[in-house]
């Protein structure tokens, strides 16, 4: 499956089967399996349906690596004002909103991205809520925790991320692994190269296996990132065997992906949140997911060859 991985990685970034898949009759419906929708409302619609059955939700407003400053500041009102949405309609307390850096200042400006996070962050204050900041590439890394870092001496419940596939992992939790520490460990879905990251699947694993031991040694407040059955059954075991109580940590899980799975751990009394993209910048995102389970592409050239 890796050569595949690798191929649909690289479409994300071609420009010309980007046009095939936003302009073909039957893109909207693989879409919509993914992406809850381009507006706030949509992603205010998603919350209510998850909160319904017991989960909830992490909302990414789509959108990364931007050269352009205005769009930079409509992705920071949009948060703004999605988290202002979640407190006047009473939501907040069954959602919580994800950022990626690169999508809230131009050129990797970590002082203006640090601002904007403030302001978002401000508004997440307000409603009773939280914020996670995701990981993107490893060339990120350093910068990204050093944001979040600096946010934390204000807002200590800022959310940090790692990956699992990088080979840093393991020592930057030595950091991050503390009591009140809200830390999402995932295992990466970027292309990275040998030198910085495993490329052995059950590498990967191992290496999320361990990071997740660090995380409930050290007291923090893990979340859990994964879709692997292998993986949930583990991490069940390793919360056990720490003395982990439900509510110290949580599964999460996307939007669209094994939503049975979602649902029967809420029924089971495990905290599950479910990361949920919205926006009009959503083909690299769906990329991603289908080079994270090449198994989606029958069902999305399915859908592209549809007239329907």
């Amino acid at each position: 499956m890796e050569p595949l991985r690798t191929l649909i990685l690289a479409a994300a970034d071609n420009d010309v089967i980007r046009r095939v898949v936003a302009t073909a009759p039957g893109s909207r419906q693989i879409v919509a399996r993914f992406v809850a929708g381009e507006t706030v409302a949509d992603a205010l619609d998603a919350v209510r349906g998850l909160a319904a059955d017991g989960r909830t939700a992490t909302l990414d407003y789509l959108g990364e690596y931007t050269s352009d400053p205005e769009l930079a500041e409509k992705t920071v009102r949009t948060y703004v004002h999605l988290l202002e949405e979640l407190g006047a309609h009473g939501l907040a307390r069954h959602a919580e909103v994800s950022v990626k850096l690169s999508a809230l200042a131009v050129g990797g400006d970590e002082v203006l991205a640090g601002r904007a996070l403030s302001r978002i962050c401000e508004a997440a204050e307000a409603c009773g809520t939280t914020v996670t900041v995701d990981m993107e590439d490893h060339t990120a890394t350093d910068a990204t925790l050093r944001v979040v870092e600096r946010a934390r001496q204000r807002w200590p419940w800022v959310g940090a991320v790692v990956q699992s596939y990088l080979h840093r992992t393991e020592s930057d939790l030595a950091s991050l692994a503390h009591k009140g520490s809200r830390v999402r460990l995932c295992k990466g879905a970027y292309a990275e190269p040998g030198d910085v990251a495993f490329t052995d699947t059950h590498a990967v694993d191992v290496s999320y296996v361990r990071c997740a031991n660090a995380l409930l040694d050290g007291g923090a407040y893990a979340m859990f990132a994964t879709h692997d059955p292998r993986l949930v059954s583990v991490l069940r075991q390793r919360a056990r065997w720490y003395g982990r109580e439900r509510g110290s940590y949580e599964y999460q899980m996307l939007y669209g992906i094994r939503p049975d799975e979602q649902r029967r751990l809420a029924t089971e009394g495990e905290t599950v949140r479910v990361y949920v993209p919205f926006g009009e910048q959503w083909y690299g995102y769906l990329m991603r997911r289908l080079a994270e389970r090449p198994a989606n592409l029958a069902l999305f050239l399915r859908a592209l060859a549809s007239r329907s």
